[in-house]
């Protein structure tokens, strides 16, 4: 795992970053078993955090608890926030993520693109940096891990300053992703 050292913000602009989530099956070997996946997206080896478990935010009720996890992934040449996005959804589906039918529903593989270097965009398809990464305490807790003073396009605060931030949600250090 290389979730143990932390790149520099300027290091950290060469990389793409995506949240990991499940909360349906056998959410620690999904998450591990979509890192390696996720390998095949990067022109380097990619940044791991540890699994989190997470409760459900903004789901419906009783819905289970969540692993989440963050990958950092160097782009491969040509590559682009929307191209990679597609990449991602096309392998939620292969993880067996259906269509929408209620809204945060529970599945088995949610991938998110964080950030994509200092790319920002605005469109129907794709909001960068993550919208609502900067207040969410299960994607920037396992980002703290690889890398915690990235400052997000159109911020002022680094993770760990964002992170200080916000109110003390429920999350578990797992461990390090299922080899």
């Amino acid at each position: 795992m290389n979730s143990e050292f932390g790149i520099q913000n300027s290091e950290a602009k060469k990389f793409a970053f995506v949240a990991l989530g499940s909360n349906l099956g056998d959410s620690q070997k999904v998450i591990s078993e979509a890192m390696i996946r996720l390998q095949d997206f990067s022109d380097s080896p990619i940044l791991k955090s540890s699994l989190w478990e997470t409760a459900p935010v903004d789901c419906p009720p009783g819905s289970p608890k969540f692993v989440n996890a963050i990958v950092g992934l160097i782009p491969q040449e040509n590559e682009t926030p929307e191209s990679l996005l597609a990449k991602l959804q096309a392998l939620e589906k292969e993880f067996g993520r259906l269509p929408k039918k209620v809204l945060n529903e529970a599945r088995p593989l949610d991938l998110d693109l964080i950030a994509f270097g200092n790319e920002t965009r605005h469109s129907a398809e794709l909001i960068l940096p993550h919208p609502r990464a900067h207040a969410r305490r299960f994607v920037l807790q396992p980002l703290s891990e690889i890398v915690p003073e990235l400052i997000f396009p159109g911020q002022g605060k680094s993770v760990l300053q964002l992170l200080a931030r916000l109110p003390a949600d429920e999350i578990t250090r797992l461990g390090a992703p299922i080899s």
